[in-house]
């Protein structure tokens, strides 16, 4: 275990709120992946946060609120964003909203949009953290910038070392995608970022959601640049066959044969076992023996939008 990975207990958790009450970093358990949490009140810390991830500082980060009542001084919600907040927080939906002209939130935090991401999360340690440190937290993914994100807090520690004061483990993440992010801020609803909540559940709550365009070198949630998610290794998309020294990762019970190694996001094709076991199994094969990792087709239904958005992405050009 790293020298700064503890057991989410009680007593560490405190430790964890004093410290990110005084401005250090803290990697916490989400239901989604692991996250990188500092005070989003604290200009300096949530700065702290972009270096340690060598993240762009024109990619917004997601606040961490324990619930509703937390997130309306932070965003203007109207009828749509209630109703979404109190049937799916907590939980991972992420809402873009217009920011509250007394909102305490740092503008780094927003990226210096006029819009904030806020989030509700499941987990009890980071329910009970958020709880202890009384403050929103900022916090993306806890691993470098554009790589696999971390869904064990081993993860965290070989992305980020001593650049974060404290992991708390608290074992693997149930969902194991990041939050859908809806923007609600103005117009139509529209899909930002698909996630561990699906489109065709937010549609039937809803009603129509557009999908979002716009310009990547531009994004107005995280989770929106055209390369991101990216393993070491080339990424290759919908392989039926193999390619010399590739690892193949699959998706039900016919695969192909011939490939170097061979791991499965879901033998039984179950999409949420599919989501949980992607960064995790990205990860297990990224190794310099194989030339490259093949990955199955996945369906484009429910969670396997959100997964096809994380591979497609991981497989993009990188800059």
């Amino acid at each position: 275990m790293n020298a700064n990975t503890v057991p989410a207990s009680s007593e560490n958790i405190s430790r964890a709120a004093e410290l990110l009450r005084t401005g250090g970093l803290v990697a916490f358990p989400t239901e989604t992946v692991y996250g990188l949490g500092a005070d989003a009140t604290d200009g300096r810390a949530v700065a702290r946060v972009f270096a340690a991830k060598g993240r762009p500082r024109f990619n917004p980060l997601i606040v961490h609120v324990p619930s509703l009542a937390e997130a309306e001084v932070i965003g203007e919600f109207d009828a749509r964003a209630r109703t979404a907040a109190r049937e799916f927080w907590p939980g991972p939906l992420t809402l873009v909203l217009r920011r509250q002209a007394a909102s305490r939130v740092a503008l780094l935090a927003c990226a210096g949009l006029d819009t904030v991401a806020i989030r509700a999360p499941a987990h009890p340690v980071a329910q009970e953290l958020m709880r202890q440190a009384s403050r929103p937290l900022a916090a993306p993914s806890a691993n470098r910038s554009g790589h696999v994100s971390p869904t064990l807090a081993a993860h965290v520690a070989a992305e980020l070392g001593n650049r974060v004061a404290l992991i708390l483990d608290g074992g693997a993440c149930s969902v194991g995608l990041e939050s859908t992010v809806l923007d609600l801020s103005s117009g139509a609803p529209t899909l930002l970022r698909p996630g561990g909540v699906t489109l065709e559940t937010l549609s039937a709550l809803l009603g129509d959601i557009a999908l979002a365009g716009g310009d990547p070198s531009a994004p107005r949630a995280p989770g929106q640049l055209a390369s991101h998610y990216a393993p070491t290794l080339p990424l290759r998309l919908d392989a039926t066959t193999a390619m010399p020294g590739e690892a193949l990762l699959a998706f039900g019970r016919e695969t192909p044969t011939g490939f170097a190694e061979m791991l499965n996001l879901s033998e039984s094709g179950d999409l949420a076992e599919a989501a949980a076991n992607l960064f995790a199994l990205l990860r297990r094969l990224d190794r310099p023996q194989f030339a490259g990792i093949a990955v199955m087709s996945i369906p484009e239904r429910g969670l396997g939008r959100a997964i096809n958005d994380r591979l497609r992405r991981a497989a993009a050009p990188r800059g």
